[in-house]
């Protein structure tokens, strides 16, 4: 991409993008093209596929949960074209890293409401606890300690008693205790990957004095 181009979509992303300053715009496009191999060929979408991007969150972020790890994809690629793009990778990593309280409870609801109703299902619950738990071996059925984990979310959780969860049921129950903000599974970087994923990539302003 020639400077100009390149000058021009970091501002536009910039302006938009409230998390990240034109620096750090700048090092997350070119990461995001080093990632893709190369530049927009003539009418061809450039972007990360499912599986580009899964091995991004599983080697940079630590993520191993196959289940999650294609809901934080979803969460990415906003207009569900199967590969994400430079815009959705700048405004999908302000807030996997940066987003405030607020965004990151949208953002997770949304990666646990897994078919889209507009709330965490036991059905849903129960998929992701199992996915996202070490198999214990042992004599007892370990779904029957799923079903019980179930239970003991919902009642921690569950404000209106309807056997499931509502955005305002987690919001509750995440402002009363934000651990619970990924209950059902890590779909957020921990701190000590965020950390450094962000020395790595945002270094050396002094490469940027004449932009």
């Amino acid at each position: 991409m020639n400077r100009k181009k390149l000058q021009k979509l970091t501002d536009t992303l910039t302006k938009n993008c409230k998390h990240f300053n034109k620096f750090e715009v700048n090092c997350l496009i070119k990461l995001f093209y080093d990632l893709v191999g190369g530049v927009e060929r003539q009418g061809l979408v450039v972007g990360l596929d499912r599986n580009a991007f899964r091995n991004i969150l599983h080697v940079t972020f630590g993520m191993t949960d196959d289940m999650i790890m294609d809901r934080v994809f979803r969460g990415f690629d906003k207009d569900n074209d199967g590969c994400v793009n430079v815009l959705e990778w700048i405004h999908g990593l302000s807030l996997f890293l940066r987003g405030s309280l607020e965004e990151k409870m949208k953002y997770c609801f949304e990666v646990f409401d897994l078919n889209g109703d507009g709330f965490i299902s036991k059905e849903e619950m129960f998929h992701m606890l199992k996915n996202s738990l070490l198999k214990q071996p042992s004599e007892e059925d370990p779904d029957e300690g799923i079903k019980d984990l179930v239970e003991i979310t919902l009642k921690k959780m569950d404000h209106d008693h309807d056997g499931k969860l509502s955005f305002a049921d987690y919001e509750l129950a995440v402002r009363e205790d934000t651990l619970l903000l990924e209950a059902f599974g890590p779909c957020l970087p921990d701190p000590k990957s965020q950390m450094e994923f962000e020395a790595q990539v945002f270094k050396d302003p002094n490469e940027f004095n004449d932009m």
